[in-house]
C-alpha cells in the first residue's frame, strides 16, 4: 500500500507570453577585473566605469557618461585668438580675460582633485573587498572535507581546452568511469575514443569507488541524502530511545550473517500463522476475507488492490482539505504490457516468471509437486492482469477519482468484504457504510471481484487453496527484503531476465530506505536538527529574487498570459519545509514506547517495522500536508513554494562553507528547479528561449570544432529550452550570489580561490549524471562557465583555448 494517491500530470502554471521586448542582458559586477594601481589612474584622469548591481526590477542601461579631458597648458590646444589672422583685431573683453582664465583654471582643478579622491577611493575600497588575494581562508573541518574534493576536480581555468567535453549523451562514459583524477582532464584522443569504449561497456573500476581522494564521484541528489541519513543513522551521539531503536534496526538490517543463518526459517514460521498453505501440504484453510484483513493491517501487503489516502482534486481548487480513502488496482507480481488493438493488458514472458515461481518455492522447501501450485498461481495472475491498466490509459478513458459510497461498491464488487477490510487496514480511524471512496479503475476493481468469485467457488480446487496461495506469494514479495541472499539473486535475476539493467543497490542504502519508512518522524526530527534554517532560507529568498529578474528579461509572446503569470510569481511564497509540529526527543520516546526493536534477527524487527506502516497510514487522514522526507526537489502547494530539508545537506550545502561554494552548487541546483517547475514550456512562450540557445550553442560549436569535437548544427526545441534554463540558472545562481556578498562582504574562500573563482568551480563540479534532464542537454553544463566568461570581466582568468583564434568573434549570450 502506498501513502500517496497516483495522480494524472500536474497542469503547469499559466504559461506567460507577450509582446516582444527589447532584452536585456543580465548584469555582473566586475569586482574581479583585475585593478590598476591608484595612482596611475589619476595620473591618466580617466573614469572608471561601474556596472549597477541587478535588481528585481528590470535593470536600465544608463547612457555612457562623456569623459572629462584635463591638460596642462604645454598640451593646450591653440585656441582661437593665437591664428595669426586674429592678432591684430583687439576684442572688447581682452582684459577681462585672464581673470576668467584663471577662475576656469582654478576650478578645473578643484574639480579634477574632486574626481581622483573618489576614484582612489573606490579603488581602494574594491581592492580591499574584492580583489583576488584579499579573501580569508575557511578552515573548518567541512572546508577541509570540501577543499578535499575541489582539490581532485577540474579547474576549468586551468584547463580551458577540454573540461567540459564529455557531453550530455549515449556515449558518455558510465558514472563508475567518469572519476576526473586532478590535473588530467580528458584529452581529445579520450573524447574521440568514446563512441568505441560504449562498444566495450564500462569499465570495472568499482573497487576505487570508495576512494574518495582518488576519484571524484559523481552522485544524484538522492543518493547523497541518502548517504547524509546513513551518517547520521551510524553516528553513536548521545540519543533518546526512539532515536536508538532506529539505529538499532539499521544496524540488524546490516547484519547480513544474521540473516544468511535464519535463511528461510522465519518465513515458515509466518505462514503457519496464517494456517499453513497448499504447497506444504499442510493447509487449514482460514476465512478468504479476514486473512486480506490481516496482511493489509498487520503486513502492509495488499494482493488484490492498493490503497491510498489523499484529497479529490476536483474539490482542491474549491479549498477543501478532506481526505479520502483511494482504491486502486495493485503492483502485480506478473509482468504484463498493454495492447493498443485489444485495449486491454496481457501477461508477457511467461517463461522467467514461471521459472522465478518455482526458484522461490524450491528456497521454500517445497516438494517437486509444487508445480501444480505454480500453474495455478500464473492463470489467476493472468486472469486479474486482463483488466489492469496503466495509468495513462486510465487518464484518458478517465477512470480516475471516479466517487462511490462503500455500500456502493460493495454492490459492484461483492466478492470482497469492503467494510471490514478497509476498517481493519485503516484502524483506529473510523470508517462508516455511507462514506465516501475514490476508485481509480472500476472495471479492474468488478473484474477482480468476479475472478476471485470464479475462483472460490471451484470446488475441485478447494483443496488446492488457490487464493491462499496467491495471497502468500504475495506476502513473500513483501517480506523478500529479510530473507537472506538467495532469494535477492532470484528477483535479481528476473528482473534482468525481463531487460532491466539497473545496477545493484547497495545494502546500507536499502537499509536507509527501509528504516525510513518505519521511522521517518524519527529521520525527520534528526534532519530537522541538524538543517541550518537560517542559512537556507538566505539562498531561497536570494534565489527566487533573481528568478524574479530573470523573467522580466524574457520577450513574452503574449501579453496577457505573461500578466497571469508574473501575477502568479508575485503571490508565491517560498520557504523552507518543516513540519508544524516536530516532536522532541522525549515526545519521540512515548511515540515508539511500544516498539521493540532486537539487535539480532532481522525478519523481526521487519514485522514491527511493517505494523509501524499501518499507524502512519492512519494518521495520513489527520496531516494537513505529508511531504516524503526523501523529497530532493521544490514543490508547490497553494501559493507556497516549498523547498525540502533533504536539499539542503552536505557537501551540496554546509552552512560552514563559503557562500560562493554553496551558491554556485545548490544555488544553480535550486535555480534549474524553479525554472522547471514554474516554466516548463517556457521555449513555446518566448522567444528569448531560442535565442540563448542558438548562442550558447555557436559558443560550444566554435570551441569545439578547433578542439577536434563538434556537434549537430542545430539544437531541437527542447534542447534549446534545456540549454536556457541550464544557462539562466548559472546567471541566476552568480547573480544571487552578488546580492549575498553586498550583505556579507566579509565571505570566506579555498585553496586561496577568489569568490567568483570558486563559485564557477564549484559549478563545474555538477555535471549531467545528477541531472534528470541530461537527456535534453546536448553539452556537458560545466562548458556554460566558459560562455559567461567569453565576453565579461568577472571570471579570474580567459577561459581562451590556445588553439581557439574564433572566440573574439562570439557575442555575450
Amino acid at each position: 500500500m502506498r501513502e500517496t494517491q497516483p495522480e494524472p500530470k500536474p497542469q503547469p502554471l499559466p504559461q506567460p507570453s507577450s509582446q516582444p521586448k527589447p532584452e536585456r542582458g543580465l548584469q555582473l559586477l566586475p569586482f574581479l577585473k583585475p585593478q590598476p594601481h591608484p595612482q596611475a589612474l589619476c595620473q591618466a584622469q580617466q573614469q572608471i566605469p561601474l556596472q549597477a548591481q541587478l535588481q528585481p526590477h528590470p535593470v536600465v542601461q544608463q547612457e555612457p557618461q562623456p569623459h572629462v579631458s584635463f591638460q596642462s597648458e604645454s598640451q593646450a590646444q591653440p585656441q582661437p585668438e593665437s591664428d595669426p589672422q586674429h592678432l591684430s583685431q583687439p576684442r572688447p573683453d581682452d582684459d577681462a580675460k585672464p581673470a576668467w582664465t584663471n577662475n576656469q583654471r582654478l576650478l578645473l582643478l578643484l574639480l579634477g582633485s574632486s574626481i581622483c579622491a573618489a576614484i582612489l577611493g573606490l579603488v581602494y575600497y574594491t581592492q580591499q573587498t574584492w580583489v583576488p588575494g584579499k579573501v580569508t581562508e575557511c578552515l573548518s573541518p567541512a572546508c577541509q572535507r570540501a577543499s578535499a574534493r575541489l582539490s581532485i576536480s577540474i579547474d576549468p581555468f586551468t584547463q580551458p581546452c577540454d573540461y567540459f567535453l564529455f557531453t550530455c549523451g549515449s556515449d558518455r562514459p558510465s558514472p563508475a568511469t567518469r572519476g576526473r583524477q586532478k590535473g588530467r582532464g580528458v584529452s581529445q584522443q579520450q573524447r574521440r575514443g568514446a563512441q568505441s569504449e560504449k562498444t566495450r561497456g564500462p569499465e570495472k573500476s568499482e573497487t576505487n569507488a570508495d576512494n574518495s581522494l582518488g576519484k571524484e564521484e559523481i552522485l544524484d541528489r538522492r543518493t547523497t541524502l541518502l548517504r547524509y541519513l546513513r551518517e547520521i543513522l551510524e553516528s553513536n551521539s548521545k540519543s533518546g530511545s526512539a532515536v536508538q531503536k532506529a539505529r538499532t534496526f539499521y544496524r540488524s538490517c546490516l547484519d547480513t550473517g544474521s540473516i544468511e543463518a535464519a535463511g528461510a526459517e522465519p518465513f515458515h514460521t509466518l505462514i503457519q500463522k496464517l494456517g499453513g498453505w497448499a504447497v506444504s501440504g499442510q493447509l487449514n484453510l482460514p476465512d478468504f476475507n479476514s486473512t486480506l484483513s490481516l496482511l493489509m493491517k498487520e503486513y502492509s501487503t495488499f494482493p488484490f488492490f492498493n490503497l491510498y489516502v489523499g484529497r479529490d482534486p476536483n474539490e482542491i481548487a474549491r479549498g477543501t482539505t478532506r481526505k479520502y480513502i483511494q482504491i486502486d488496482q495493485p503492483d502485480l507480481l506478473i509482468p504484463t504490457e498493454w495492447n493498443n488493438k485489444t485495449q486491454k493488458s496481457k501477461a508477457k514472458t511467461l517463461r522467467p516468471f514461471l521459472k522465478s515461481c518455482q526458484q522461490y518455492l524450491a528456497l521454500l522447501g517445497a516438494p517437486s509437486s509444487s508445480i501444480l501450485h505454480v500453474g495455478l498461481f500464473i492463470s489467476l495472475s493472468s486472469e486479474l492482469a486482463v483488466a489492469s491498466a496503466p495509468l495513462s490509459q486510465r487518464l484518458l478513458k478517465g477512470q480516475l477519482y471516479k466517487r462511490m459510497t462503500i455500500t456502493e461498491l460493495q454492490g459492484l464488487a461483492p466478492a470482497i468484504d469492503w467494510l471490514g477490510c478497509l476498517q481493519t487496514a485503516f484502524l483506529p480511524h473510523p470508517v462508516s457504510p455511507e462514506d465516501h471512496v475514490l476508485v481509480h479503475n472500476l472495471p479492474y476493481i468488478v473484474q477482480m471481484s468476479h475472478v476471485i468469485g470464479k475462483w472460490f467457488n471451484k470446488h475441485e480446487l478447494r483443496s488446492s487453496g488457490p487464493l491462499h496461495t496467491y495471497m502468500v506469494l504475495n506476502l513473500l514479495n513483501t517480506f523478500l527484503p529479510a530473507l537472506d541472499s538467495r532469494f535477492a539473486e532470484t528477483e535479481r535475476n528476473f528482473s534482468v531476465a525481463l531487460g532491466n539493467t539497473e545496477r545493484v543497490v547497495p545494502r546500507w542504502m536499502q537499509c536507509v530506505s527501509e528504516t525510513e519508512k518505519g521511522f521517518d518522524t524519527i529521520l525527520t526530527h534528526l534532519l530537522h536538527h541538524n538543517t541550518a534554517h537560517r542559512e537556507a532560507e538566505e539562498i531561497i529568498q536570494n534565489i527566487f529574487s533573481s528568478f524574479k529578474s530573470k523573467i522580466v528579461e524574457l520577450k513574452w509572446r503574449d501579453e496577457t498570459s505573461r500578466q497571469l503569470f508574473m501575477n502568479k510569481v508575485q503571490s508565491l511564497t517560498p520557504r523552507i519545509w518543516t513540519k508544524t509540529e516536530i516532536p522532541s526527543e522525549a515526545e519521540l520516546d512515548q511515540l515508539f514506547s511500544e516498539v521493540t526493536i532486537g539487535t539480532h534477527g532481522y525478519f523481526s524487527n521487519y514485522i514491527q517495522l511493517l505494523s509501524m506502516q499501518q499507524k502512519r497510514r492512519s494518521k495520513l487522514f489527520s496531516q494537513t500536508q505529508e511531504v516524503d522526507i526523501l523529497s530532493v526537489t521544490p514543490f508547490l502547494s497553494g501559493n507556497e513554494l516549498i523547498f525540502p530539508m533533504g536539499m539542503f545537506i552536505p557537501p551540496l550545502f554546509h552552512p560552514a562553507h563559503p557562500r560562493a561554494m554553496n551558491y554556485g552548487v545548490l544555488g544553480s541546483l535550486i535555480a534549474k528547479d524553479i525554472l522547471h517547475l514554474l516554466l516548463p514550456d517556457v521555449h513555446a512562450q518566448s522567444e528569448t528561449v531560442q535565442a540563448v540557445g542558438e548562442c550558447v550553442w555557436a559558443h560550444y560549436l566554435t570551441v569545439t570544432e578547433t578542439t577536434g569535437g563538434g556537434g549537430a548544427s542545430s539544437l531541437s526545441a527542447a534542447q534549446q529550452q534545456e540549454t536556457w534554463v541550464q544557462y539562466s540558472a548559472l546567471q541566476m545562481a552568480l547573480q544571487a550570489y552578488h546580492q549575498s556578498l553586498k550583505e556579507h562582504a566579509d565571505d570566506t574562500s579555498l585553496s586561496g580561490l577568489s569568490h567568483t573563482h570558486l563559485f564557477l568551480t564549484s559549478f563545474s563540479q555538477i555535471n549531467c549524471d545528477s541531472d534528470p534532464y541530461r537527456e535534453f542537454m546536448p553539452f556537458e553544463p560545466s562548458f556554460l562557465v566558459t560562455v559567461i566568461c567569453a565576453k565579461s570581466q568577472l571570471c579570474p582568468t580567459t577561459l581562451q583555448c590556445p588553439k581557439n583564434t574564433q572566440r573574439r568573434l562570439l557575442k555575450t549570450c
